[in-house]
């Protein structure tokens, strides 16, 4: 894929920036990457809010011609881009969680968020690279590359590693889930899964090729979820 990759001081958000592109008839490959963002937004609803330039803030613009139970694929092929960019340049081995989570020592170093509008798909991602600290409320629940890394490390390396990879995982969608299950530390993991409308709480048993998530409760049901928060839960 031909990727065109417009910089931008400050948006809103990226992924309602290439939503609006794709309305307008934007071609797949288009990249939007901001150093700021004045309303990003994480799954749910939340804002995601980072510094000037502490982030890689990147939406890629897809057109994928596929069964709609196949487009988390897609996300799917992003996470394990995002995550082997990231072993590439800063030099240490991210972990998946369940359904679009980076972690570095349980702590959260990226997340990415899916919006479909008609035949497009936008999928963004916010990933940590360059932090000199925290706030208070958030220190023992995220990380940056930089810390994980114990040197600087830049923010456009990541991007064209990230390009490069998500590439070549598009050209061979097949091969993605299993190489997604291998790097998702909520496999065999006890779980809390916080629904719109229940919560879930058992074993994550297996993931499925449409990255729908297996969960073993206390009376033995498997049930396939497809949506949720998820927790990791300490045993015992």
């Amino acid at each position: 894929m031909n990727f065109e990759v417009r910089w931008f001081d400050s948006l809103d958000s990226t992924n309602r920036y290439l939503l609006d592109e794709a309305r307008r008839g934007a071609a797949a490959g288009l990249v939007v990457v901001a150093d700021h963002q004045t309303a990003g937004r994480g799954r749910r609803g939340r804002n995601w809010i980072a510094p000037p330039g502490a982030s890689l803030l990147v939406s890629v613009l897809l057109r994928p011609r596929v069964a709609p139970d196949r487009v988390q694929v897609f996300t799917m092929a992003a996470g394990v881009a995002l995550a082997e960019a990231v072993e590439q340049v800063a030099g240490f081995v991210p972990a998946l969680k369940w359904p679009n989570d980076l972690l570095a020592r349980e702590r959260k170093l990226a997340g990415l968020l899916a919006e479909a509008d008609d035949d497009a798909l936008v999928v963004g991602a916010g990933l940590n690279v360059q932090w000199d600290r925290f706030p208070d409320e958030l220190a023992d629940l995220a990380t940056a590359c930089n810390l994980e890394a114990g040197r600087p490390v830049d923010r456009g390396a990541v991007l064209d590693a990230y390009l490069a990879q998500l590439d070549a995982h598009l050209d061979s969608l097949d091969e993605v889930p299993a190489e997604y299950q291998r790097r998702l530390a909520t496999l065999g993991r006890k779980v809390r899964i916080e629904q719109t409308d229940a919560v879930l709480v058992g074993v994550a048993c297996g993931a499925g090729d449409t990255g729908e998530l297996l969960v073993r409760t206390d009376d033995g049901r498997v049930v396939a979820v497809h949506s949720g928060d998820v927790v990791h839960l300490r045993d015992g």
